[in-house]
């Protein structure tokens, strides 16, 4: 054998050996770290399904009636959807502050277009879609071309589409009885139909449809990668030939389309329209905690919209099962705040655990 022979079998040799030294057999918590960082939405299922349990228990079987769970999807519809549309904010390393603002004012211009106008509701519905795809690429524009801060450019925002619903509905509210008499497609969404005792409406229908959608085309689209690299780093996803102001542009017009559908399920909800409905004001923050308990970094680039739609409903069941037990309402913020904190602190060590 001639020395580069030998040579080469050295270094293979060697290149083995620092292979198995670098890899070692990974225990349990390493298994279980890798599967957390291939799964984001299992942290928030797994407390979830340990939610109900414990609720289950201490309640009983009232806490899982057919009424009782279906009664969770009903109060989590509206922030359902603005939390799927926060969350593609928050893949590209953003936030968006105006996402209840733009839902409360796409809900007034229905109404105006409808009432005011007397246009067919159909085109009301239309043009409140439209109002939001409009907010959202004037966010987007200022975020992606301007290079605004989005918390900046959103927390503008919010300020400004209150103010202009304000202006807009010269504070005035439409009644459910005027909507059902004259404009009954402004309140589809609402039409409830029981089955085997629980009780749904459109409007959870089209959540659970837009969550889905969102994952699968998280998952299997060229469009989803393009999302996460720009959140994991914009200048890299840049000089790998992404279109980042083209990428930005289509989640910001995406996310004020889904807050315009989130005004459509509001007005399904509530069956009237009112420029001071509270989700205006708090529908930002509610969003905000059920992506952030669904486990969606908040630094970008790592998230599922089920992992958003589970942090959703936990905060749904934690209400319902703590209203059900007769305890005292702060103790659902108190233990939402502890979640908050527990999420970002797994997030961090699943990072950590991964650089």
């Amino acid at each position: 054998m001639s020395n580069a022979d030998n040579y080469e079998s050295a270094t293979e040799g060697a290149s083995g050996d620092v292979a198995s030294f670098d890899a070692p057999h990974k225990g349990f918590v390493g298994r279980f770290h890798d599967l957390l960082h291939s799964t984001p939405a299992l942290v928030p299922l797994i407390v979830l399904l340990a939610a109900l349990v414990i609720f289950g228990l201490v309640l009983g079987n009232k806490f899982f009636s057919p009424f009782a769970m279906t009664l969770i999807l009903q109060q989590v519809q509206i922030v359902g959807v603005l939390a799927a549309a926060q969350a593609l904010i928050i893949l590209t390393a953003g936030i968006d502050l105006s996402v209840g603002a733009i839902a409360v004012l796409c809900t007034v211009v229905m109404g105006k277009v409808s009432f005011d106008y007397g246009l067919p509701p159909v085109f009301a519905v239309i043009a409140g879609l439209a109002v939001g795809t409009g907010i959202g690429a004037a966010n987007g524009w200022l975020v992606s071309r301007m290079k605004l801060p989005p918390f900046i450019v959103t927390l503008g925002m919010w300020q400004i589409v209150l103010a202009a619903t304000y202006l807009y509905s010269a504070n005035e509210t439409i009644r459910s009885q005027d909507i059902e008499a004259e404009a009954p497609f402004l309140q589809f969404l609402g039409t409830t139909f029981d089955v085997g005792g629980a009780r749904f409406t459109l409007g959870v229908f089209l959540m659970i449809a837009l969550v889905a959608a969102l994952a699968y085309a998280l998952r299997s689209t060229a469009w989803a990668r393009h999302v996460n690299a720009v959140g994991d780093d914009p200048e890299a996803a840049q000089l790998a030939g992404v279109d980042v102001h083209r990428t930005l542009m289509s989640v910001y017009m995406l996310v004020g389309f889904i807050c315009a559908l989130a005004g459509w399920v509001m007005i399904g909800r509530f069956g009237s329209v009112s420029p001071s409905a509270t989700t205006g004001v708090i529908g930002n923050i509610q969003a905000i905690t059920a992506v952030v308990i669904g486990g969606i970094s908040l630094f970008g680039g790592r998230g599922s919209i089920l992992g958003a739609f589970f942090g959703a409903l936990i905060v749904g069941v934690f209400e319902l099962g703590l209203r059900m037990a007769g305890a005292n309402p702060q103790w659902t913020f108190l233990l939402i705040g502890a979640l908050i904190i527990a999420a970002v602190a797994v997030d961090q060590w699943i990072r950590k655990v991964t650089a």
